[in-house]
Protein backbone atom coordinates (compact mmCIF):
# COMPACT_ATOMS: atom_id res chain seq x y z
CA UNK A 1 0.00 0.00 0.00
CA UNK A 2 1.36 3.45 -0.92
CA UNK A 3 1.84 6.07 1.75
CA UNK A 4 0.06 8.53 -0.50
CA UNK A 5 -3.11 6.44 -0.56
CA UNK A 6 -3.15 6.46 3.25
CA UNK A 7 -2.59 10.14 3.76
CA UNK A 8 -3.76 12.20 0.77
CA UNK A 9 -7.46 12.42 1.70
CA UNK A 10 -6.80 12.43 5.44
CA UNK A 11 -4.83 15.64 5.95
CA UNK A 12 -4.01 17.93 3.04
CA UNK A 13 -1.24 19.80 4.85
CA UNK A 14 0.49 16.63 5.99
CA UNK A 15 0.11 15.13 2.52
CA UNK A 16 1.71 18.25 1.02
CA UNK A 17 4.69 17.93 3.35
CA UNK A 18 5.11 14.22 2.62
CA UNK A 19 4.87 14.95 -1.11
CA UNK A 20 7.60 17.57 -0.79
CA UNK A 21 9.77 14.90 0.82
CA UNK A 22 9.06 12.60 -2.12
CA UNK A 23 7.31 10.05 0.03
CA UNK A 24 3.85 9.61 -1.48
CA UNK A 25 4.89 6.58 -3.56
CA UNK A 26 6.69 4.89 -0.65
CA UNK A 27 5.42 1.37 0.02
CA UNK A 28 4.02 0.74 3.52
CA UNK A 29 4.17 -2.78 4.98
CA UNK A 30 2.97 -2.21 8.54
CA UNK A 31 2.69 -0.03 11.64
CA UNK A 32 4.44 -0.18 15.03
CA UNK A 33 4.77 1.85 18.22
CA UNK A 34 7.48 -0.48 19.59
CA UNK A 35 10.80 -0.07 17.77
CA UNK A 36 11.51 -3.77 18.37
CA UNK A 37 8.56 -4.62 16.12
CA UNK A 38 9.69 -2.44 13.23
CA UNK A 39 10.43 -4.16 9.92
CA UNK A 40 11.37 -2.68 6.53
CA UNK A 41 8.47 -0.58 5.26
CA UNK A 42 6.97 0.13 8.71
CA UNK A 43 5.47 3.45 9.82
CA UNK A 44 6.68 4.06 13.38
CA UNK A 45 4.67 6.02 15.95
CA UNK A 46 6.86 7.97 18.38
CA UNK A 47 4.83 9.36 21.26
CA UNK A 48 5.64 10.97 24.58
CA UNK A 49 4.36 8.92 27.52
CA UNK A 50 4.32 9.20 31.31
CA UNK A 51 7.31 6.89 31.74
CA UNK A 52 8.80 6.46 28.26
CA UNK A 53 9.37 8.92 25.42
CA UNK A 54 8.95 7.11 22.12
CA UNK A 55 10.95 9.84 20.38
CA UNK A 56 14.08 8.45 22.02
CA UNK A 57 13.68 5.30 19.92
CA UNK A 58 13.34 6.96 16.52
CA UNK A 59 16.96 6.21 15.48
CA UNK A 60 16.50 2.52 16.40
CA UNK A 61 13.26 2.36 14.39
CA UNK A 62 14.90 3.94 11.35
CA UNK A 63 17.81 1.51 11.53
CA UNK A 64 15.28 -1.35 11.66
CA UNK A 65 13.68 -0.18 8.42
CA UNK A 66 11.01 2.38 9.33
CA UNK A 67 10.20 4.42 6.23
CA UNK A 68 8.26 7.10 8.10
CA UNK A 69 7.85 8.34 11.66
CA UNK A 70 4.69 9.97 13.03
CA UNK A 71 5.80 12.37 15.75
CA UNK A 72 5.57 15.93 17.01
CA UNK A 73 6.96 18.64 14.72
CA UNK A 74 9.75 19.21 17.28
CA UNK A 75 10.94 15.57 17.12
CA UNK A 76 14.23 14.81 15.36
CA UNK A 77 13.81 12.35 12.50
CA UNK A 78 16.80 11.48 10.32
CA UNK A 79 16.76 8.87 7.57
CA UNK A 80 12.98 8.53 7.28
CA UNK A 81 9.98 10.67 6.35
CA UNK A 82 8.84 12.83 9.25
CA UNK A 83 5.03 12.86 9.36
CA UNK A 84 4.62 15.74 11.77
CA UNK A 85 1.45 16.33 13.76
CA UNK A 86 0.52 18.30 16.86
CA UNK A 87 -1.39 15.20 18.01
CA UNK A 88 0.72 12.35 16.60
CA UNK A 89 -1.23 9.63 18.41
CA UNK A 90 -4.45 10.59 16.65
CA UNK A 91 -2.89 10.91 13.19
CA UNK A 92 -1.04 7.61 13.62
CA UNK A 93 -4.31 5.89 14.56
CA UNK A 94 -6.11 7.33 11.55
CA UNK A 95 -3.35 6.19 9.18
CA UNK A 96 -3.20 2.74 10.77
CA UNK A 97 -6.97 2.35 10.49
CA UNK A 98 -6.79 3.00 6.74
CA UNK A 99 -4.04 0.41 6.45
CA UNK A 100 -5.80 -2.34 8.43
CA UNK A 101 -9.39 -1.81 7.19
CA UNK A 102 -11.96 -3.26 6.67
CA UNK A 103 -13.43 -4.00 10.10
CA UNK A 104 -16.62 -5.68 11.38
CA UNK A 105 -19.77 -4.01 10.02
CA UNK A 106 -21.27 -3.31 13.46
CA UNK A 107 -18.94 -2.07 16.19
CA UNK A 108 -19.85 -0.67 19.62
CA UNK A 109 -17.76 0.56 22.55
CA UNK A 110 -18.33 0.70 26.30
CA UNK A 111 -16.74 3.11 28.77
CA UNK A 112 -17.20 3.65 32.52
CA UNK A 113 -15.38 2.78 35.72
CA UNK A 114 -17.11 -0.54 36.36
CA UNK A 115 -19.07 -2.94 34.18
CA UNK A 116 -17.24 -2.58 30.87
CA UNK A 117 -16.13 -6.20 30.65
CA UNK A 118 -19.51 -7.67 31.50
CA UNK A 119 -21.34 -5.29 29.17
CA UNK A 120 -19.26 -6.06 26.07
CA UNK A 121 -19.37 -9.78 26.77
CA UNK A 122 -23.14 -9.79 27.32
CA UNK A 123 -23.60 -7.81 24.09
CA UNK A 124 -21.53 -10.45 22.32
CA UNK A 125 -23.69 -13.22 23.78
CA UNK A 126 -26.92 -11.49 22.75
CA UNK A 127 -25.68 -11.00 19.19
CA UNK A 128 -24.55 -14.63 19.00
CA UNK A 129 -27.96 -15.87 20.12
CA UNK A 130 -29.51 -13.68 17.43
CA UNK A 131 -27.47 -15.50 14.80
CA UNK A 132 -24.63 -13.02 14.29
CA UNK A 133 -20.93 -13.88 14.27
CA UNK A 134 -19.86 -11.71 17.20
CA UNK A 135 -16.79 -10.92 19.27
CA UNK A 136 -15.76 -8.82 22.26
CA UNK A 137 -12.41 -7.18 23.06
CA UNK A 138 -11.35 -6.06 26.51
CA UNK A 139 -10.01 -7.18 29.86
CA UNK A 140 -10.81 -10.82 29.10
CA UNK A 141 -8.97 -10.56 25.76
CA UNK A 142 -10.51 -11.27 22.38
CA UNK A 143 -13.56 -13.50 22.81
CA UNK A 144 -15.59 -15.20 20.10
CA UNK A 145 -18.01 -18.10 20.28
CA UNK A 146 -15.14 -20.55 19.70
CA UNK A 147 -12.06 -18.92 21.22
CA UNK A 148 -10.60 -16.53 23.78
CA UNK A 149 -7.15 -14.96 23.44
CA UNK A 150 -5.68 -12.68 26.10
CA UNK A 151 -4.29 -9.27 25.11
CA UNK A 152 -3.16 -8.35 28.64
CA UNK A 153 -4.86 -4.93 28.65
CA UNK A 154 -8.39 -3.57 28.89
CA UNK A 155 -7.70 -1.47 25.79
CA UNK A 156 -4.69 -2.80 23.84
CA UNK A 157 -2.34 -0.52 21.90
CA UNK A 158 -3.73 0.95 18.69
CA UNK A 159 -1.81 -1.37 16.36
CA UNK A 160 -2.90 -4.50 18.24
CA UNK A 161 -6.46 -3.21 18.48
CA UNK A 162 -6.85 -2.44 14.79
CA UNK A 163 -5.06 -5.61 13.71
CA UNK A 164 -7.36 -7.66 15.95
CA UNK A 165 -10.45 -5.93 14.58
CA UNK A 166 -9.34 -6.48 10.99
CA UNK A 167 -8.50 -10.10 11.79
CA UNK A 168 -11.96 -10.64 13.23
CA UNK A 169 -13.49 -9.29 10.01
CA UNK A 170 -11.41 -11.76 7.97
CA UNK A 171 -12.68 -14.56 10.22
CA UNK A 172 -16.27 -13.63 9.43
CA UNK A 173 -17.08 -11.56 12.51
CA UNK A 174 -19.78 -9.02 11.68
CA UNK A 175 -20.51 -7.61 15.16
CA UNK A 176 -17.91 -6.54 17.73
CA UNK A 177 -18.05 -4.84 21.13
CA UNK A 178 -14.97 -3.43 22.82
CA UNK A 179 -14.03 -1.81 26.11
CA UNK A 180 -12.91 1.81 25.86
CA UNK A 181 -10.89 2.57 28.98
CA UNK A 182 -10.07 6.12 30.03
CA UNK A 183 -6.39 5.47 29.29
CA UNK A 184 -7.26 4.04 25.88
CA UNK A 185 -9.48 6.98 24.99
CA UNK A 186 -6.98 9.54 26.26
CA UNK A 187 -4.16 7.89 24.28
CA UNK A 188 -6.16 7.42 21.06
CA UNK A 189 -6.02 3.61 21.23
CA UNK A 190 -9.58 3.14 19.94
CA UNK A 191 -9.56 5.34 16.87
CA UNK A 192 -10.17 4.95 13.18
CA UNK A 193 -12.94 2.41 12.79
CA UNK A 194 -16.64 3.32 12.58
CA UNK A 195 -18.26 2.95 16.03
CA UNK A 196 -22.03 2.90 15.63
CA UNK A 197 -22.89 3.13 19.33
CA UNK A 198 -21.15 3.84 22.61
CA UNK A 199 -22.23 3.11 26.17
CA UNK A 200 -21.52 4.77 29.52
CA UNK A 201 -21.95 2.56 32.59
CA UNK A 202 -20.95 4.71 35.59
CA UNK A 203 -18.13 6.77 37.06
CA UNK A 204 -16.44 6.42 40.42
CA UNK A 205 -12.98 6.94 41.82
CA UNK A 206 -10.23 5.14 39.90
CA UNK A 207 -7.06 5.99 37.97
CA UNK A 208 -6.67 9.41 39.59
CA UNK A 209 -2.93 8.72 39.65
CA UNK A 210 -3.17 9.21 35.87
CA UNK A 211 -6.02 11.70 35.39
CA UNK A 212 -5.52 13.85 38.50
CA UNK A 213 -9.15 14.58 39.35
CA UNK A 214 -12.65 13.29 38.67
CA UNK A 215 -13.54 15.93 36.09
CA UNK A 216 -10.48 15.08 34.00
CA UNK A 217 -11.27 11.38 34.39
CA UNK A 218 -14.82 12.02 33.16
CA UNK A 219 -13.61 14.11 30.24
CA UNK A 220 -11.35 11.26 29.15
CA UNK A 221 -14.32 8.90 29.19
CA UNK A 222 -16.45 11.37 27.24
CA UNK A 223 -14.11 11.31 24.25
CA UNK A 224 -16.18 8.26 23.36
CA UNK A 225 -19.23 10.45 22.75
CA UNK A 226 -17.38 13.63 21.74
CA UNK A 227 -15.25 12.08 19.00
CA UNK A 228 -15.14 8.28 18.73
CA UNK A 229 -18.78 7.32 18.09
CA UNK A 230 -19.67 8.02 14.47
CA UNK A 231 -21.77 11.12 13.67
CA UNK A 232 -25.47 10.28 13.92
CA UNK A 233 -24.55 7.26 16.06
CA UNK A 234 -26.14 6.25 19.36
CA UNK A 235 -25.26 6.67 23.04
CA UNK A 236 -26.57 4.10 25.53
CA UNK A 237 -26.33 5.57 29.03
CA UNK A 238 -27.06 4.01 32.40
CA UNK A 239 -29.36 6.70 33.83
CA UNK A 240 -28.97 6.03 37.56
CA UNK A 241 -25.38 7.15 38.13
CA UNK A 242 -24.37 10.52 39.62
CA UNK A 243 -22.59 11.36 36.35
CA UNK A 244 -25.34 10.14 34.01
CA UNK A 245 -26.94 13.53 33.37
CA UNK A 246 -23.57 14.98 32.37
CA UNK A 247 -22.96 12.05 30.03
CA UNK A 248 -26.40 12.50 28.47
CA UNK A 249 -25.66 16.21 27.97
CA UNK A 250 -22.37 15.42 26.20
CA UNK A 251 -23.99 12.87 23.90
CA UNK A 252 -26.91 15.21 23.16
CA UNK A 253 -24.56 18.10 22.37
CA UNK A 254 -22.78 15.88 19.84
CA UNK A 255 -26.13 15.06 18.19
CA UNK A 256 -26.11 11.36 19.07
CA UNK A 257 -29.32 9.42 19.59
CA UNK A 258 -29.57 8.83 23.35
CA UNK A 259 -31.01 5.60 24.77
CA UNK A 260 -31.08 5.83 28.56
CA UNK A 261 -31.55 2.66 30.60
CA UNK A 262 -32.19 2.00 34.29
CA UNK A 263 -34.75 3.01 36.89
CA UNK A 264 -34.68 6.53 35.45
CA UNK A 265 -34.18 5.29 31.90
CA UNK A 266 -36.48 6.21 29.06
CA UNK A 267 -35.53 3.63 26.44
CA UNK A 268 -35.35 0.67 28.84
CA UNK A 269 -36.90 1.55 32.19
CA UNK A 270 -36.23 -0.86 35.04
CA UNK A 271 -39.61 -0.89 36.75
CA UNK A 272 -38.85 -3.62 39.28
CA UNK A 273 -36.05 -5.97 40.32
CA UNK A 274 -36.56 -9.00 42.56
CA UNK A 275 -33.62 -11.22 43.67
CA UNK A 276 -34.12 -14.96 43.24
CA UNK A 277 -32.06 -17.91 44.44
CA UNK A 278 -29.80 -18.03 41.35
CA UNK A 279 -30.52 -14.70 39.71
CA UNK A 280 -33.16 -12.00 39.61
CA UNK A 281 -36.42 -11.14 37.94
CA UNK A 282 -36.53 -7.84 36.08
CA UNK A 283 -39.57 -5.93 34.89
CA UNK A 284 -38.51 -3.67 32.05
CA UNK A 285 -40.70 -1.16 30.23
CA UNK A 286 -39.83 -0.32 26.64
CA UNK A 287 -41.95 1.37 24.00
CA UNK A 288 -45.04 1.04 26.19
CA UNK A 289 -44.61 -2.71 26.72
CA UNK A 290 -43.69 -4.32 30.05
CA UNK A 291 -41.28 -7.24 29.70
CA UNK A 292 -40.51 -9.79 32.42
CA UNK A 293 -36.91 -11.03 32.31
CA UNK A 294 -35.61 -13.91 34.44
CA UNK A 295 -31.96 -12.85 34.43
CA UNK A 296 -29.66 -15.72 35.49
CA UNK A 297 -27.14 -13.33 37.11
CA UNK A 298 -27.21 -12.03 40.68
CA UNK A 299 -26.82 -8.43 41.80
CA UNK A 300 -28.09 -5.00 40.88
CA UNK A 301 -24.93 -4.17 38.97
CA UNK A 302 -25.34 -7.30 36.84
CA UNK A 303 -28.82 -6.10 35.93
CA UNK A 304 -27.32 -2.73 34.99
CA UNK A 305 -24.70 -4.36 32.77
CA UNK A 306 -27.28 -6.61 31.12
CA UNK A 307 -29.65 -3.75 30.34
CA UNK A 308 -26.82 -1.59 29.00
CA UNK A 309 -25.74 -4.46 26.74
CA UNK A 310 -29.35 -4.86 25.63
CA UNK A 311 -29.47 -1.14 24.84
CA UNK A 312 -26.41 -1.45 22.60
CA UNK A 313 -27.90 -4.39 20.72
CA UNK A 314 -31.19 -2.52 20.25
CA UNK A 315 -29.35 0.66 19.21
CA UNK A 316 -27.65 -1.28 16.41
CA UNK A 317 -30.81 -2.85 15.01
CA UNK A 318 -31.87 -5.56 17.47
CA UNK A 319 -35.57 -6.19 18.03
CA UNK A 320 -36.52 -5.14 21.56
CA UNK A 321 -38.84 -8.07 22.30
CA UNK A 322 -36.27 -10.57 21.05
CA UNK A 323 -33.47 -8.98 23.07
CA UNK A 324 -35.56 -9.03 26.26
CA UNK A 325 -36.30 -12.72 25.68
CA UNK A 326 -32.63 -13.56 25.15
CA UNK A 327 -31.53 -11.82 28.36
CA UNK A 328 -32.96 -14.82 30.18
CA UNK A 329 -30.35 -17.05 28.51
CA UNK A 330 -27.10 -15.17 29.05
CA UNK A 331 -24.21 -16.84 30.86
CA UNK A 332 -22.10 -15.47 33.74
CA UNK A 333 -18.97 -13.56 32.75
CA UNK A 334 -15.60 -14.90 33.91
CA UNK A 335 -14.54 -13.39 37.23
CA UNK A 336 -17.69 -11.30 37.63
CA UNK A 337 -19.55 -12.70 40.65
CA UNK A 338 -18.44 -16.10 39.43
CA UNK A 339 -19.30 -18.90 41.85
CA UNK A 340 -15.99 -20.69 42.17
CA UNK A 341 -16.89 -23.47 44.58
CA UNK A 342 -19.12 -24.51 47.48
CA UNK A 343 -17.11 -25.29 50.59
CA UNK A 344 -17.40 -28.51 52.58
CA UNK A 345 -19.65 -26.68 55.03
CA UNK A 346 -21.92 -25.58 52.19
CA UNK A 347 -20.80 -21.97 51.86
CA UNK A 348 -20.67 -20.64 48.29
CA UNK A 349 -17.46 -18.81 47.35
CA UNK A 350 -17.74 -16.03 44.75
CA UNK A 351 -14.92 -14.37 42.82
CA UNK A 352 -15.28 -10.82 41.53
CA UNK A 353 -12.99 -8.30 39.83
CA UNK A 354 -14.16 -5.42 42.08
CA UNK A 355 -11.11 -3.21 42.68
CA UNK A 356 -12.65 0.21 43.32
CA UNK A 357 -14.80 1.43 46.24
CA UNK A 358 -17.95 1.47 44.11
CA UNK A 359 -17.12 -1.86 42.50
CA UNK A 360 -16.62 -3.45 45.91
CA UNK A 361 -19.85 -1.93 47.19
CA UNK A 362 -21.75 -3.30 44.19
CA UNK A 363 -20.36 -6.81 44.65
CA UNK A 364 -21.10 -6.93 48.39
CA UNK A 365 -24.59 -5.53 47.91
CA UNK A 366 -25.24 -8.06 45.16
CA UNK A 367 -24.52 -10.94 47.53
CA UNK A 368 -26.26 -9.55 50.61
CA UNK A 369 -29.83 -10.63 49.63
CA UNK A 370 -28.56 -14.19 49.19
CA UNK A 371 -26.78 -14.33 52.56
CA UNK A 372 -28.54 -16.00 55.48
CA UNK A 373 -25.54 -15.93 57.79
CA UNK A 374 -22.35 -13.88 57.49
CA UNK A 375 -20.92 -12.23 54.41
CA UNK A 376 -17.14 -12.66 54.52
CA UNK A 377 -15.28 -10.27 52.21
CA UNK A 378 -11.63 -10.74 51.28
CA UNK A 379 -9.77 -8.17 49.20
CA UNK A 380 -6.60 -6.12 48.80
CA UNK A 381 -5.46 -3.16 46.73
CA UNK A 382 -3.04 -2.96 43.83
CA UNK A 383 0.35 -1.31 44.13
CA UNK A 384 1.52 1.57 41.93
CA UNK A 385 -2.09 2.66 41.49
CA UNK A 386 -4.37 5.32 42.98
CA UNK A 387 -3.53 5.11 46.69
CA UNK A 388 -6.39 7.35 47.77
CA UNK A 389 -8.99 4.68 47.13
CA UNK A 390 -7.43 2.17 49.56
CA UNK A 391 -8.99 3.38 52.84
CA UNK A 392 -12.24 4.03 50.97
CA UNK A 393 -12.34 0.37 49.91
CA UNK A 394 -11.61 -0.66 53.48
CA UNK A 395 -14.48 1.41 54.79
CA UNK A 396 -16.92 0.03 52.19
CA UNK A 397 -16.00 -3.55 53.10
CA UNK A 398 -16.18 -2.88 56.84
CA UNK A 399 -19.53 -1.10 56.64
CA UNK A 400 -21.26 -3.67 54.46
CA UNK A 401 -19.67 -7.02 55.38
CA UNK A 402 -19.92 -9.12 58.52
CA UNK A 403 -16.26 -10.07 58.47
CA UNK A 404 -13.40 -8.57 56.45
CA UNK A 405 -10.02 -10.05 55.56
CA UNK A 406 -7.45 -7.68 54.10
CA UNK A 407 -4.78 -9.38 52.03
CA UNK A 408 -2.50 -8.72 49.06
CA UNK A 409 -3.65 -8.08 45.51
CA UNK A 410 -0.95 -7.06 42.99
CA UNK A 411 1.58 -5.17 45.14
CA UNK A 412 3.86 -4.54 42.16
CA UNK A 413 6.82 -2.38 43.29
CA UNK A 414 5.26 -1.31 46.61
CA UNK A 415 5.75 -2.91 50.01
CA UNK A 416 2.65 -5.14 50.51
CA UNK A 417 2.37 -4.38 54.22
CA UNK A 418 2.20 -0.64 53.50
CA UNK A 419 -0.67 -1.19 51.07
CA UNK A 420 -2.53 -3.31 53.61
CA UNK A 421 -1.99 -0.65 56.27
CA UNK A 422 -3.59 1.95 54.00
CA UNK A 423 -6.60 -0.31 53.45
CA UNK A 424 -6.84 -1.10 57.18
CA UNK A 425 -7.06 2.62 57.94
CA UNK A 426 -10.60 2.36 56.61
CA UNK A 427 -11.27 -1.05 58.20
CA UNK A 428 -9.43 -1.04 61.53
CA UNK A 429 -11.15 -4.17 62.86
CA UNK A 430 -10.50 -6.30 59.79
CA UNK A 431 -8.39 -9.43 59.91
CA UNK A 432 -5.01 -9.01 58.16
CA UNK A 433 -3.47 -11.98 56.34
CA UNK A 434 -0.72 -11.04 53.88
CA UNK A 435 -0.39 -14.11 51.69
CA UNK A 436 -3.41 -14.29 49.39
CA UNK A 437 -3.56 -18.11 49.33
CA UNK A 438 -3.43 -18.25 53.13
CA UNK A 439 -6.10 -15.56 53.34
CA UNK A 440 -8.41 -17.43 50.96
CA UNK A 441 -7.91 -20.65 52.93
CA UNK A 442 -8.76 -18.82 56.17
CA UNK A 443 -11.87 -17.21 54.69
CA UNK A 444 -13.20 -20.54 53.48
CA UNK A 445 -12.33 -22.29 56.74
CA UNK A 446 -14.26 -19.66 58.72
CA UNK A 447 -17.40 -19.90 56.58
CA UNK A 448 -20.40 -21.84 57.83
CA UNK A 449 -23.31 -23.33 55.88
CA UNK A 450 -25.31 -20.10 55.82
CA UNK A 451 -22.33 -17.85 55.03
CA UNK A 452 -21.08 -16.48 51.70
CA UNK A 453 -17.45 -15.74 50.87
CA UNK A 454 -16.51 -12.97 48.42
CA UNK A 455 -12.98 -12.95 46.99
CA UNK A 456 -12.65 -9.52 45.43
CA UNK A 457 -10.08 -7.69 43.36
CA UNK A 458 -8.57 -10.12 40.89
CA UNK A 459 -11.52 -11.78 39.20
CA UNK A 460 -10.40 -13.42 35.96
CA UNK A 461 -6.68 -12.68 36.46
CA UNK A 462 -4.29 -15.59 36.15
CA UNK A 463 -1.31 -14.06 37.92
CA UNK A 464 -0.18 -11.97 40.88
CA UNK A 465 2.28 -9.15 40.18
CA UNK A 466 4.97 -8.97 42.86
CA UNK A 467 7.88 -6.70 42.03
CA UNK A 468 8.67 -7.26 38.38
CA UNK A 469 7.46 -10.87 38.41
CA UNK A 470 4.07 -12.28 37.51
CA UNK A 471 3.45 -15.39 39.60
CA UNK A 472 0.69 -17.84 38.58
CA UNK A 473 -2.40 -17.17 40.69
CA UNK A 474 -6.09 -17.70 39.96
CA UNK A 475 -8.61 -16.96 42.73
CA UNK A 476 -11.05 -19.53 41.33
CA UNK A 477 -8.45 -22.30 41.20
CA UNK A 478 -7.06 -21.45 44.65
CA UNK A 479 -10.55 -21.33 46.16
CA UNK A 480 -11.30 -24.80 44.80
CA UNK A 481 -8.02 -26.14 46.15
CA UNK A 482 -8.64 -24.61 49.57
CA UNK A 483 -12.21 -25.92 49.70
CA UNK A 484 -11.25 -29.43 48.59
Amino acid sequence: MRLGSLIEELDAEVAKAVSAAGGLDTSVTGFAIDNRKVAPGTIFGAFQGQRVNGEDYIPDAVRAGAIAVVARPEALVDGAIHIAAANPRQLFAQLAARFFAPFPDVTVAVTGTNGKTSTVELARQLWRMMGHNAASIGTLGVTTSVDQVSTGLTTPDIVTFLANMAGLRREGITHAAFEASSHGLDQYRTEGLPVLAGAFTNLSRDHLDYHGDMDSYFDAKMRLFDEVVAPQGSAVIWADDDWSDKAIARATKRGLRVLSVGVQGRALQLANRTPTQLGQTLEVEADGTLYKVNLPLIGAYQAANALTAAGLVIATGGDTARVMELLGRVQPVRGRLERAVISRTGAPVYVDYAHTPDGLRAAVEALRPHTKGRLITLFGAGGDRDAGKRPQMGKVAADLSDHVIVTDDNPRSEEPSAIRAAVLAGAPHAQEIGGRRDAIAAAIAQAGADDIVLLAGKGHEQGQIIGDRVLPFDDVTVARECAG
